[in-house]
This record gives C-alpha cells, structure tokens and sequence, in this order.
C-alpha cells in the first residue's frame, strides 16, 4: 500500500532533525509509527532497530545487529552504556530511532537514567535520537511523569493519531462520495494495517466478513492485544467495553450490567479514556464539574464495530441474510457518520437533556458569535426529506435549555452529501 497522508508529522521530524536531541513518537499499535519512520529514515539515510521482547542481553544484541552495517566500530557491546558510548564516537551526524521502546525498559528499568545521562552529557551535537512505543500509558509513564529520569528531555512528544477518511480513500483508491467507501471506512477506521485487507470490488459486507467473521479472522482477538499494549489487565475491562458497546453508554447503565456499584469503575474507566480506547462526552456547554450527564463511548470506529456488531453477532452472522448484514453495518456506520461531522467544526458536541438528543451543536464557523446546530442523517435526503429534517430540529430546540443562553443559531442538516466535499 502506498504512503499517503502523514504531512504534519513528517514536517515535525524534518524540524527535529535540524536542532537533533530526543524525539518521542507513541500512537497505538498498527496506527503507522514504524510504517512513517521508516519512511523518513530512509530519506534521511538513518539508523532503525526494533526491539524484542526478550532478556537484556538478547535486546542489546538485537539492537547492534541492526544498526552494525551502518555503523564505524570493531566494538561489539555487552551493556548499554557501551551501546550508547558506540553511537557517541560515531563520525557522521545520524537520526536513529528506537522502536518498541516499553520493551526494553520494561526488561531493565534503570535504561531510561543511562539514556539520560547520556542524552545530557554524551549525545554528538545534531543527532537525534527517536525513541517510539505503542504504549500510551506507558510512554506517557516514562516521559511525562515528574519523577521519570526522562521528564523534560524530549523537545517534543509526537502523538501519531489514526487517519482520516480521506486519507483512507487516497490508499485505497475509493471514490470519498461513495456510501460504501465510507462504509468499509467505518469497518475498518483510521488504522492503515486494517487497509490492507480492502480489496478491489469488494463491499463493505465482504470487508467484514474477511476481517472479523471469517475462520480464524484477523481481528479475533485485536481487543485483547489492545488492552494488553496498554495496561489494562482483567476480564472487567472486556466487561466494560461489551456494555458499551451494547448500549449501556451511562456510568449508572454500565455498573448495572456488570452487577458492581458505580464507584467501582472509577479507575478502570479512566485507564480506558487514558489508552485513548473509551472517550467521555458531556453534553455541549457542560464540564466535569457543573453536569453529571456523562456518557461513555468506544472512541476507535474498529473497537467500536467490535464489541458492537461483532461480539453480539458472531454466532448468528452466518445465518443472517445479506439485508440484515447490510444494516448491521449500515447503523454502525451511523455512529461513525456523526464523529466525522463533528470533527468537521471545532468544539462541536452532541447535547441532551430529557428526551431532546442535538447530534452536533458548535460555535457557527462563519459567526463566533452565532451557534450551529445540526442533525446528523447517514443517507442522501432529497429536498423535502431535508425540509422535513430540518422542521423537525427547529422543534427539538424549541424544547431545548440551550436556546435561552443561545438565541443566535443557524440550523443545519448533514447528509451523506457532504463526503465528496
């Protein structure tokens, strides 16, 4: 699959190549880290090694393997001071990335204080020096805690975020105004390893069939790798995300499902948010501390698809017809539809209250002083279907708190139309 996308993070590693020191890069696992540094390396003839789960002796040996044919030594290192001691007597300027680091430090937890030693008093002006993980959690542990030996090292953190449909559409040579584009998209999210598995001709049902329903499928067990790269150990975090992803998006709702009092999943509800895996919504205009309609939702569109359609599924979707395969689909791309349209206007929210549901309200783009308010249709309506739409979101706001504090709104529909825009 070609290399699409990815301008703004490669403009950063250029930025950071001019000045060297240390670079970290963390994104979830198959989101494209090594896939963009590997891209980069290659351009600026630079040095790359991925670790491996192993014991010390074996990880450092991994890594000088790696890097030998690129390096001037007769020195075969036994500790990582010599690793590091080698790169400092190095000639030439270099760009060296170190991926999977979690691995090594998890092995020898006294590296980061060498590597800050050495990135303090021994790193050859210019070099720079990646250091890469799939760990959110963790990464964030050995960067961004204020007691880690490697806190305030970095000249900047790099999140590598998934892309977007777009994005999705130039790799996979789709049409962006066509539904079923953007429903294989909905299956398959901004992760590009998930991609490769696009085919030409190939429907959205197909998709999902060779990615999550066919004998011994790909993503069988992705959530279980997901949890495990980040931290999150127990069968309550899987619990959690099977209530949600099943309906139950309220704190109230999901302590109900898992039979436990709602103070109980404090923690394992932010480890989640954390590990970027469970988002938290409040409604528009609402904070942590001034409303408790809180609701929970599986943030990744794969994950989300996983515990939504696949898991309650799986048994059944063979026997299921080809209709009601379609609209299994079809409504989970819904979902997906409305956090495309969101992140269309910054700052925009869904809202609740009673039984009013906006699908997006956002400060107006074309006057900050006016507030937009939307609803969401994932389908293409015809001129009276959005009449009738938008009728009926007047009506909603009619009935809504938000309208005494905002009496300046433009109401708007968003359909399937916007996707070749």
């Amino acid at each position: 699959m070609k290399f699409v996308n990815r301008e703004a993070e490669l403009r950063e590693l250029d930025a950071a190549a001019k000045h060297g020191g240390l670079l970290v890069v963390f994104g979830r696992r198959r989101v494209g880290k090594t896939r963009l540094m590997r891209q980069w390396l290659q351009a600026h003839n630079g040095l790359y090694s991925q670790a491996i789960e192993a014991q010390r002796d074996l990880q450092i040996q991994q890594v000088f393997a790696d890097l030998r044919p690129q390096l001037e030594t007769q020195l075969v290192p036994k500790t990582w001071p010599e690793m590091l001691e080698i790169l400092s007597l190095q000639k030439r300027r270099w760009a060296l990335c170190l991926d999977e680091f979690p691995y090594l430090t998890a092995v020898d937890s006294s590296l980061p204080s060498q590597l800050q030693k050495w990135l303090d008093h021994a790193l050859p002006p210019g070099c720079l020096l990646l250091v890469a993980g799939s760990s959110t959690n963790m990464m964030h542990d050995l960067f961004l805690h204020r007691a880690a030996p490697l806190y305030g090292r970095a000249r900047k953190l790099l999140q590598v975020l998934p892309m977007d449909y777009a994005a999705f559409c130039d790799a996979c040579g789709l049409r962006r105004s066509d539904a079923d584009s953007f429903e294989k998209f909905a299956c398959v999210g901004g992760i590009p390893k998930y991609w490769e598995f696009v085919e030409a001709g190939q429907d959205a049902v197909a998709l999902a069939e060779s990615l999550y329903f066919d004998y011994a499928p790909y993503m069988e067990q992705e959530p279980q790798r997901l949890l495990r790269d980040e931290g999150v150990i127990g069968l309550n975090a899987l619990a959690v995300l099977e209530a949600v992803g099943r309906g139950a998006e309220r704190p109230s709702e999901i302590a109900s499902r898992l039979g436990t009092a709602q103070t109980n999943l404090s923690r394992l509800l932010l480890q989640l948010i954390d590990a970027s895996i469970l988002t938290r919504e409040l409604p528009f205009g609402g904070s942590v501390r001034t409303t408790k309609k809180i609701l929970y939702r599986i943030q990744d569109p794969t994950m989300r698809f996983w515990f939504r359609v696949f898991s309650p599924h799986q048994s059944r979707w063979r026997i299921y017809a080809a209709a009601e395969k379609r609209k299994l689909i079809h409504d989970h791309a819904a979902t997906v539809f409305e956090d495309v349209c969101r992140a269309r206007f910054p700052g925009a929210q869904r809202y609740w209250e009673g039984n009013v549901e906006l699908d997006l309200v956002a400060p107006d783009p074309d006057d900050p002083k006016r507030l937009l308010v939307a609803e969401v249709k994932w389908r293409r309506l015809t001129a009276a279907e959005r009449q009738n739409v938008l009728r009926q979101l007047e009506s909603k706001w009619a009935h809504c708190s938000l309208r005494t504090r905002h009496p300046n709104v433009h109401f708007d529909v968003l359909d399937a139309t916007i996707l070749g825009v």
